[in-house]
């Protein structure tokens, strides 16, 4: 079994990289001559087998955390992320056009984000498959920046941009395990985080940039506990200009700015559990705004896998990356977010929650009778 299941694994990728380019969007210009019109035309198969695929990834995923001791993490790691280098980005979400469309107003059009939209470069055809044309740069200054390099390294051509936008995520990506390595010392944080179906899907796939965010947040963390107060400053500013949802950690930050100048001892496990419950919380609350993303997990799931001695916060955000992986069932399955679409990705979120817990009170309730004797086991 152990010497099985990754050759299969790898396989299976594959097969999703193939996969993933059957939502071609027909628009894309660049990719016409692979538009199968699959996903749209044969919604109830494309669905099912993308059930599947987020099905065995977590089986996948379970196996990994199993036989992690015989695995070699480094090899598992950029094997994975060169084969779904491949994917086509958009299979769940357009953002990554969004992406491309902003920085090209900044670094091909010399003009600002923050004022004009890309709907207004009439002509462009970007804009005939690019989803938030008529909005304003949606991120911060930080984050437009920095992919100023992968646009003008694009050299005009669209392919080599937006494999370059997906190289850069990558990249991020392998930052971030790396410091989750170097503050958790933990190699079981490190396959929590790095194989983690939602993680994968949502950085590797997706390419979104809530990774990038929380690369800057994590290194802010990591020279605090260095006690690089100024360093760490900058790091946690630089996180909250690419997507401000980090600054609801600026009163953690402080809280240990504080601990740090006093000299106090700080309890780091504690720090990142009020972290990771902090990221949980705004991810709720982000329904207020849109709607909840499931790329927003990347928030307090990178917390969460820093402390997997907290079993509890453990299964509830792997129960919610499964159920967030699983919302995009219906909307995959109808093509409208109108109608029943809304109430059915709620459900498949929180139904595996709704499960876990279920699962833990039975589990308990077992486990407290057995300790009083009413249950006896031949």
């Amino acid at each position: 079994m152990k010497k099985l299941f990754l050759p299969v694994y790898f396989f299976t990728l594959f097969l999703f990289v193939i996969f993933s380019y059957l939502f071609t969007d027909q628009n894309l210009s660049y990719f016409h001559n692979i538009y199968t019109g699959f996903a749209t035309n044969s919604r109830t198969i494309a669905t099912m087998t993308y059930v599947i695929f987020v099905l065995l990834f977590f089986v996948f995923y379970y196996l990994i955390l199993k036989y992690q001791k015989s695995i070699n993490i480094k090899k598992l790691i950029l094997l994975t992320s060169g084969i779904l280098f491949l994917t086509y980005p958009a299979i769940l979400s357009y953002d990554i056009f969004n992406y491309i469309a902003t920085s090209k107003v900044l670094f091909f059009y010399r003009e600002n984000p923050y004022i004009l939209m890309p709907i207004e470069f009439v002509g462009d055809p970007l804009l005939i498959f690019t989803r938030a044309v008529n909005k304003v740069a949606l991120y911060g200054p930080v984050w437009i920046k920095i992919t100023g390099i992968s646009f003008i390294l694009g050299f005009d051509n669209y392919v080599l941009t937006l494999f370059n936008f997906k190289l850069l995520v990558i990249l991020f990506y392998l930052g971030t395990i790396f410091l989750v390595s170097k503050i958790s010392k933990n190699m079981k944080s490190v396959f929590l985080f790095a194989l983690s179906p939602l993680i994968i899907m949502e950085t590797l796939v997706s390419s979104h940039n809530d990774i990038v965010m929380m690369f800057f947040a994590l290194l802010s963390f990591y020279f605090l506990i260095k006690k690089r107060i100024f360093l760490s400053l900058i790091f946690i500013i630089a996180s909250i200009l690419i997507k401000y949802s980090t600054i609801f950690l600026f009163p953690v930050f402080i809280y240990i700015i504080l601990k740090t100048i006093r000299k106090e001892s700080i309890n780091w496990e504690r720090v990142f559990f009020i972290s990771a419950l902090s990221m949980m919380l705004i991810f709720f609350l982000s329904f207020l705004r849109e709607e909840i993303y499931p790329w927003y997990a990347i928030w307090f799931l990178v917390f969460s896998y820093l402390i997997p001695q907290r079993r509890n916060l453990l299964y509830l955000s792997n129960a919610i990356s499964f159920g967030l992986l699983l919302s995009y069932a219906p909307f995959m399955f109808s093509g409208t977010y109108s109608g029943s679409t809304p109430l059915l990705k709620i459900i498949l979120i929180f139904l595996p929650v709704l499960c876990l817990y279920l699962y833990l009170a039975v589990d308990r309730k077992f486990k407290f009778s057995k300790k009083l004797g009413t249950i006896k086991i031949s």
